[in-house]
């Protein structure tokens, strides 16, 4: 929470790196990050070891987040100009690299935990809900920073905090998760084959170019609501407020999200959740005045909040019948691979938006910590809400190509259990 939403304003406003500088960066450092994420898909889906072919990486992950963490949020007071830019680099890039580590590797152990169509949706909706707890307390951090006097005494402490909780919560996790024994050394042989088929499979590949242009959209939102905040809306003193707007619904819903997939189906309720959310980002931006206090982004937000809760209940469930459908075709098991894909593309649409948005701030004449001109509202405003609305729109219409239904996995299950009898 407090990387996506808060870091690059920390970096303009407290570190005082130039927007364009910080949002190159941000852009490199996820583009690595969506480079390293094939690397670790395909070595995570053959590795050999004693804890499990995840496991290991888990482990291997949680000390470098922690200190990631802290690094990014931490620069030494006596660090300025091309030296502080240089330590964000490193801190950024030890951060995004370990990310991957744990993110690939983990992601691809949920998809392996069951095979059942809906136990799918259920297991990763209540996973859903369960990082509430981490989200709320990101939110108490961005509550304390908005706070504080001294932010970057704050930003330390708070950092510290983090890191120590995620490297402990990593290790104690992994140890106490079993591990499929079954699938270690099913991953794909050859490295460009195991990519490529990904890119074979039609579900996946519609899926993918739908969540590339979502994506794009979304990213939009976490890295402007700061500057929405402070700079266009009267709503500075309620940031966490409006956050926690946003949470709420996403987790308070999951429940009727996990119903609907199964009354409705996953690509409707999917369908149904991106055009609502795109609806609502159009008229934010014909119902917001820059300057003036805004009634309707409460409104928009919770609604905002629900939609992405069904999107995080229904996606990952998406994604493993896909992989199934993979393992249909091909006879092996490559998660990772997949993961690691989809968050090359996920990525790839962040570090876009991030170049992009800090340029847009660089070079519409917006300068730190005053009263911006109303060219410069206006531009941070449409680039929040004009930019997602168009994108979800766009994803909406690409979505409802999607076929792979409920009867179709049943019988690529099917499928899959007999070949295992033979």
């Amino acid at each position: 929470m407090m990387f996506a939403t808060y870091l690059m304003k920390f970096a303009t406003d407290v570190l005082l790196i130039a927007p364009a500088i910080i949002g190159t960066l941000l852009a490199a450092s996820r583009l690595w990050d969506a480079l390293s994420d094939p690397v670790v898909g395909y070595l995570s889906d053959n590795t050999k070891s004693s804890v499990g072919r995840r496991r290991v990486w888990l482990y291997a992950a949680a000390v470098p987040m922690g200190l990631g963490m802290v690094m990014m949020w931490s620069p030494p007071l006596s660090l300025t100009g091309w030296i502080l830019v240089l330590w964000m680099t490193i801190a950024l890039l030890l951060y995004e690299t370990a990310g991957t580590a744990f993110f690939v590797p983990h992601g691809a152990l949920g998809v392996e935990l069951t095979p059942n169509y809906h136990e799918r949706t259920r297991l990763f909706g209540y996973t859903h809900m369960i990082s509430a707890i981490g989200l709320i307390m990101g939110l108490g951090f961005l509550q304390l920073m908005n706070m504080a006097a001294d932010k970057r005494l704050m930003a330390f402490y708070l950092s510290l905090t983090a890191g120590l909780v995620v490297t402990t919560l990593i290790i104690w996790s992994t140890r106490n998760l079993s591990e499929r024994s079954d699938y270690q050394g099913r991953g794909g042989r050859k490295p460009f084959n195991s990519f490529l088929d990904v890119f074979k499979n039609p579900h996946a590949r519609l899926l993918l170019i739908m969540y590339a242009i979502e994506t794009f959209g979304a990213s939009s939102i976490s890295l402007l609501v700061p500057y929405l905040v402070d700079y266009v809306i009267p709503l500075q003193a309620f940031m966490v407020l409006l956050l926690v707007t946003y949470v709420i619904p996403q987790f308070a819903f999951t429940p009727l999200f996990i119903w609907a997939s199964t009354k409705i189906g996953k690509k409707p309720l999917w369908f149904i959740a991106l055009l609502v959310a795109s609806l609502m980002f159009f008229l934010c931006f014909w119902l917001i005045t820059p300057g003036q206090f805004s009634y309707f982004i409460w409104f928009g937000t919770f609604v905002f909040g629900m939609c992405a809760g069904a999107g995080a209940v229904v996606l990952p469930s998406i994604q493993a019948d896909i992989i199934d459908f993979d393992e249909y075709q091909s006879g092996e098991r490559k998660e990772g691979a997949y993961l690691a894909v989809w968050n090359l593309i996920r990525k790839a649409s962040g570090s876009v938006v991030a170049l992009s948005t800090g340029f847009v701030l660089q070079f519409t004449g917006f300068v730190p910590n005053v009263e911006q001109s109303y060219s410069v509202q206006l531009w941070i405003l449409g680039v929040f809400s004009l930019l997602p609305g168009v994108c979800y729109f766009v994803g909406a219409i690409i979505w409802y190509r999607f076929s792979f239904n409920e009867a179709e996995h049943a019988a690529v299950r099917e499928a899959l259990s007999q070949r295992s009898q033979r």
